[in-house]
């Protein structure tokens, strides 16, 4: 028998379709997996012990905003490190295919709260491309840790073909020369492999920078005239509509439904959304969300699905820069204001703080966050004596509301006051029965966004802890779930542990499933100096990681040569392309 690459020997095999696991070595070779034994095989040129370990296909990640990270960073490390083999960037409308720099940043930095320079500063040093084709050729040069697959963006192509202005303009419409060019960007980009389209209809999505800081992202200024010339596209094609809804016109939701919808002589249009949560500010979401998304595809055969965080969502904010704060009035002239001493000017002022006061205490209308300030706790502050005590109980102490507590403290210490929330998914069997829904894909871990404001890189790792644990369903359903169910939808050659396949595997160690996988922790972001995120360190959970046959990551570990010269990842095409 001819030596392999690789041995993987003696653990529990999962092939990533939902079979029983069973013991057994794998080899792998010119980065395939060439042979799965029950028989002993012969020593790699590596060999790794796996008993009582998971062998597993590499998870996907389908909702990241790596976009920026993965050109001066491409190794992709935090999702690496947490058994994460393959990620789709490109969502929420927002690519760097098409628009300049300067663009990018503005569109980029405030809905997904990362810094504006770093943004900027990457796409103008790294944008060799003129286009779909060239981009792809281009990631697939760098020495990707992670696989990578795509998305094109509607905000991106928008501003490339109208201008940023017009864009963001609510009376000025593509003209039919534009709306064409339009159609023959996406169809260029599903040419090139991409997977298809995202748009956002969110009122949360701001712009930043300085010519328009307070237009909402491009996308959202669309008619469904132009969403609807694009999802002909994507639908001949058999390819997907990613989006965001707006969440104050729910009744929208309908659209996107009827879009997805089959019909006599036209196909189903593969549509997913964010979000699948059990709100806390509405209980009444999560039965909603399976119930339209079971109407739409067994009744109106659509090709529908929520994406959902298989996890708590816990955020954390520094002062009031958080994006909950977009949802109403006083929150977004809040974080209009980018200065600190004119936001401290306005959080000080007795009009401002009138009107905050009442937007906290509205009990009606769609919403995300919960704005109970009870439930609200404080981790850090110069101030010791609040530490570990929530906004309500600072207010109670000193006599006054609690949203003047969190204004007070916001005054007096800006970005210094850190403090933390869990907006939805805090119940475990409301969880179980989102994970179960053939109608929910689990995703929208947001990674490479929010920085300051959450981790949820090893979401698929807490997961399959909680399905350890707990038993609401076999291990090999979630693994499944997290592998070749989401390979199979968004049509991406991975996701599956057989002979002939690609190797990208995870070898998990259940005996790390410990509880440290929803601990705090930080580190330093790379290529931005002074800036810490938030990330997870659960590294006993690990055992390895293997993208295209290299082994890049054991136990906390990185290979040497890991983002620099090891070209493990690839541009993952769809199939068909």
């Amino acid at each position: 028998m001819t030596r392999c690459d690789v041995v993987i020997r003696g653990g529990s095999v999962f092939d990533g379709l939902g079979s029983a696991p069973r013991v057994a070595d794998v080899g792998i070779t010119g980065g395939k997996v060439t042979v799965i034994s029950t028989s002993t095989l012969p020593d790699g040129e590596r060999t790794i012990a796996a008993a009582g370990k998971w062998v597993m296909p590499g998870m996907l990640d389908v909702h990241t905003h790596y976009d920026a990270e993965v050109l001066g960073n491409p190794g992709l490390g935090e999702s690496v490190r947490h058994g994460v083999t393959s990620v789709v960037l490109g969502n929420c409308s927002l690519s760097t295919v098409y628009s300049e720099a300067e663009d990018c940043a503005d569109m980029f930095a405030r809905v997904e709260a990362l810094p504006w320079e770093a943004v900027h500063s990457a796409v103008k040093e790294h944008k060799d491309w003129d286009g779909p084709g060239a981009y792809a050729r281009a990631l697939a040069a760098r020495p990707l840790g992670a696989n990578v697959a795509a998305l094109l963006g509607h905000s991106d192509m928008r501003v490339a073909v109208m201008g940023l202005a017009r864009a963001v303009d609510a009376t000025a419409r593509p003209t039919e020369v534009e709306l064409n060019r339009l159609r023959e960007m996406l169809s260029e980009a599903l040419d090139a492999g991409f997977l298809g389209l995202s748009t956002i209809r969110s009122s949360f999505s701001k712009l930043a920078g300085v010519r328009f800081p307070t237009r909402q992202l491009p996308s959202t200024y669309a008619t469904w005239h132009e969403y609807r010339a694009l999802n002909d596209i994507l639908r001949q094609r058999d390819r997907i509509h990613q989006s965001t809804p707006n969440l104050t016109a729910r009744v929208e939701i309908a659209r996107y439904l009827a879009e997805s919808a089959g019909r006599p002589f036209r196909k189903p249009l593969k549509t997913t959304l964010i979000a699948g949560m059990d709100v806390k500010a509405d209980r009444t979401t999560a039965r909603a969300a399976t119930t339209v998304a079971w109407i739409a595809n067994t009744v109106g055969g659509a090709q529908f699905r929520w994406q959902h965080l298989p996890v708590p969502f816990e955020v954390y904010a520094d002062g009031v820069d958080l994006v909950v704060f977009e949802e109403f009035g006083s929150g977004v002239a809040a974080l209009n204001i980018r200065d600190v001493m004119k936001r401290g000017e306005l959080l000080a002022d007795e009009s401002y703080r009138r009107q905050f006061r009442k937007d906290l205490s509205k009990k009606y209308g769609p919403r995300v966050w919960h704005r109970d300030l009870y439930d609200a706790q404080i981790v850090s502050c110069p101030d010791p004596e609040v530490i570990g005590k929530s906004f309500g109980e600072v207010a109670d102490e000193r006599g006054i509301h609690p949203a003047d507590a969190l204004l007070d403290l916001t005054v007096e210490h800006g970005a210094r006051l850190r403090w933390r929330t869990v907006i939805a998914n805090d119940r475990d069997e409301v969880m179980d029965r989102l994970q179960l829904s053939p109608f929910v894909q689990v995703g929208f871990a947001d990674s490479g966004a929010h920085l300051r404001n959450m981790a949820f890189y090893n979401f698929g790792l807490r997961m399959l802890e909680r399905v350890h644990q707990r038993g609401f369903m076999p291990v090999e359903t979630a693994v499944h779930r997290l592998t070749g169910e989401l390979a199979d939808w968004y049509g991406l050659d991975t996701g599956r542990l057989t002979e002939g396949a690609r190797a990208d595997i995870a070898i998990i160690d259940p005996t790390g499933f410990d509880g440290s996988s929803s601990s705090y922790a930080e580190a330093a972001v790379p290529g931005i100096v002074g800036l810490n995120r938030m990330v997870n360190r659960n590294d006993r959970a690990v055992a390895a990681t293997i993208v295209g046959g290299h082994l890049l990551y054991e136990y906390g570990e990185f290979a040497p040569g890991f983002g620099t010269t090891i070209h493990a990842g690839t541009f993952l095409a769809a199939r068909g392309s």
